[in-house]
């Protein structure tokens, strides 16, 4: 297989909470006119299947890919249903809907799912006045929790945070959430939809009968998780490189790592067999240089670099690049060892989402 970055083509959703922002301040191009509330960047799920527009197997479903070649891909030794990670855009011009989604014990038990739905949001622009809401305050039996739903009061039962460009806010499945309004955000997920809500109305903004939404409550109340208050993060920076590259880690867990690249020179990311990465561009054109070729990466777009195409260098055409990296890590050998050797403390380290930073 001669490997190349692997451009996906990308799948659009229009939910009530959204807007123009993914066009108009992010400045993605080609999508539809109306609402644009998520662009899902790079997606295996069965009903948002991305193909290939550029790289092996070009015009074919990116879950072909995966399937035939997983190893050339999303790395040596992995084996699994789907690619596991799942990017998008996400425009919260309103507040999305106060909702959770299965954890992976759940997704296999209720629903038969092969994993759930752990997250994390980061931050790319907001009002001054956007928060988020998350968790659930000790205390509050489900009862409590069914009359405040049932009021529309969801402050009075939940936390609620201030947020700020360059946060990411990781949330496991089972966790109630909500953010905006006037917020844009890059999402990391496990590749699943599963979800539930407490809301009168649907995604589409739609009102549920009576009965219905005290079955959504109903659902939402059997998943809910209460052992995890998630928290805006500022993030965490990796050892400089020595060339004024910045590299910081906004969130961490077993299935995800997100990080935010600011580069001002060109950065060599060094051959990794043992996993793929996903790179979103959320500012000026970027080339990607590799053994058989090089190729541009335009604002709001997204790439795969699978984890056969060796050694790659980031290169920005103009003065800087700002860009979003995703991979399954080894939390020990890529978050945990890198941040304690720039000084960071284990409780800073674990405050990024579920890592666990043992005996150094």
């Amino acid at each position: 297989m001669d490997w190349t970055p692997i451009e996906p083509s990308f799948h659009v959703r229009s939910y009530a909470f959204g807007e123009r922002l993914i066009p108009e301040r992010l400045g993605k191009r080609g999508v539809p006119d109306g609402v644009v509330a998520e662009t899902w960047e790079v997606s295996d799920y069965r009903d948002a299947r991305a193909t290939v527009r550029s790289g092996p197997g070009t015009s074919g479903l990116l879950h072909d890919l995966v399937m035939t070649h997983p190893d050339g891909l999303v790395g040596q030794g992995w084996r699994g249903p789907h690619f596991p990670l799942l990017d998008k855009f996400l425009d919260a011009s309103h507040m999305l809907p106060v909702h959770l989604h299965a954890d992976d014990e759940t997704a296999a038990r209720v629903y038969g799912e092969p994993n759930g739905k752990t997250e994390a949001w980061h931050i790319l622009w907001c009002a001054p006045d956007a928060t988020i809401l998350t968790g659930i305050r000790p205390g509050l039996s489900d009862d409590d929790l069914r009359a405040a739903f049932k009021r529309q009061d969801y402050r009075s039962v939940m936390f609620e945070h201030p947020l700020a460009s360059g946060d990411t806010v990781y949330v496991p499945g089972g966790i109630l959430h909500s953010f905006g309004p006037d917020t844009l955000i890059f999402e990391i997920q496990q590749t699943s939809d599963l979800g539930q809500h407490v809301m009168p109305n649907d995604l589409h903004g739609n009102r549920l009968s009576e009965e219905e939404w005290d079955a959504a409550i109903e659902r939402a109340l059997a998943e809910l998780k209460r052992d995890f208050l998630p928290r805006p993060h500022p993030g965490l920076e990796k050892p400089t490189d020595g060339t004024g590259n910045r590299f910081r880690v906004g969130g961490a867990g077993p299935h995800f790592a997100i990080e935010r690249w600011t580069l001002v020179a060109p950065h060599r990311e060094p051959a990794r067999p043992e996993r793929c990465m996903t790179l979103s561009n959320v500012g000026e054109p970027i080339t990607i240089r590799w053994a058989g070729g090089e190729q541009t990466v335009g604002r709001a777009e997204s790439r795969i670099l699978p984890a056969a195409l060796g050694e790659s260098e980031i290169v920005p055409t103009g003065a800087s690049a700002d860009l979003i990296a995703c991979y399954v890590p080894d939390l020990t050998r890529d978050i945990v060892e890198p941040l304690r050797a720039a000084g960071h403390t284990d409780e800073a380290i674990r405050a990024l989402g579920e890592v666990e930073a043992g005996p150094g």
